[in-house]
């Protein structure tokens, strides 16, 4: 690692000098603008909008619009007169418990390396922030720029965690937050079941960039002259349940799948009944004694058709039988009637 500032920390009247490394990188693939015929780069020329000359990075300023097409330009003198008190020094305020300082404030990270004969001063800092369970609140100006920042212990050594202001943190408006939304204690205690069955501990090196890993693959693939191996289709996210019940139920039961554990039986398992269980059995109970009537009524209705039906069937049995018969006694006196004339 290169070190990008070098200065002291100044805590107290102990004076720490220390150098500054960049504590992240971002691992996002980068390209160039070329041309798509024969791969050439693209450049782009700084040039005024005015005069229409290109411009060398000697002669540009930087300028203020105020509006109305007026511009107010500050040169490197301007800036140089700016008070930044801590220039060259990272300046501890006060010190405060870590949960007190919102994650939303931090933006930067760099690590602090002792430099020279500061290592005893660095680690004794360093272990007076571990013993006491703080952070401290310093300033410090990077780039031309005083930002307020925080120190604390990351693997033995400190890390500096530059702050956005205040002022920086936008207020969230959204018209959701002045409606009287309810949601129902069944509801609550499902949601926190379904956060229970997905607890777990937080293992960072577990989780990759699934996108950036295929894109690699598209890289390599086009530089070996391979064809380009189809990444496994993601799961499509499930549509919107109607049922709000219905979708963290089947997601509890979806999470306990996921981590091998057999389903509740019946919805309820075994253990004292909880709100969940004791709504399902009721909402149950309720349903099977609907069913039931409409059961009976149809097997009654069906009991009716069937007596109905057999006078018919035996009225349509003997009508039968007679039919039958019929032909019988015609065959009987056609034989007789011979013997009569002899």
């Amino acid at each position: 690692m290169r070190a990008i500032w070098k200065g002291a920390v100044s805590f107290g009247l102990v004076s720490i000098g220390v150098r500054l490394y960049s504590a992240t990188e971002e691992k996002d693939i980068r390209f160039h603008q070329v041309h798509r015929e024969d791969g050439g780069r693209i450049r782009y020329k700084r040039t005024c909008s005015v005069c229409g000359e290109e411009v060398t990075y000697d002669d540009i300023a930087k300028g203020y619009d105020i509006g109305g097409g007026e511009m107010v330009i500050l040169t490197d003198e301007d800036f140089a007169d700016l008070p930044l008190t801590s220039s060259r020094a990272i300046d501890v305020l006060e010190f405060v418990p870590a949960e007190q300082v919102d994650p939303i404030l931090y933006n930067k990270a760099y690590f602090l390396e002792p430099e020279g004969a500061a290592t005893k001063p660095y680690v004794l800092l360093r272990d007076a922030l571990i013993d006491s369970e703080r952070v401290a609140i310093v300033k410090v100006a990077l780039r031309q720029r005083e930002q307020l920042a925080t120190l604390r212990v990351r693997e033995g050594v400190l890390l500096l965690n530059t702050m956005l202001w205040p002022d920086e943190i936008r207020t969230p408006d959204f018209g959701f937050l002045d409606e009287d939304l309810k949601v129902r204690p069944p509801e609550l205690a499902m949601a926190s079941s379904l956060i229970d069955s997905m607890t777990g501990e937080f293992e960072p090196d577990v989780f990759t960039d699934d996108y950036r890993a295929a894109l690699q693959e598209v890289i390599d693939a086009k530089v070996e002259g391979r064809e380009v191996v189809q990444p496994e289709e993601v799961e499509e996210a499930p549509a919107a349940a109607v049922d709000l019940m219905a979708a963290l139920k089947a997601s509890v039961e979806r999470a306990k799948a996921a981590r091998g554990e057999q389903p509740a039986r019946g919805g309820g398992g075994g253990g004292e009944p909880t709100p969940i269980s004791s709504a399902r059995s009721a909402q149950k109970a309720a349903e099977k004694k609907a069913a039931k009537a409409p059961a009976k009524k149809t097997t009654a209705k069906k009991t009716a058709e069937k007596k109905a039906a057999e006078p018919a069937k035996k009225t349509t049995a003997k009508k039968t039988t007679a039919k039958k018969a019929e032909p019988a006694k015609k065959t009987t006196a056609k034989k007789a009637a011979p013997r009569k004339s002899a």
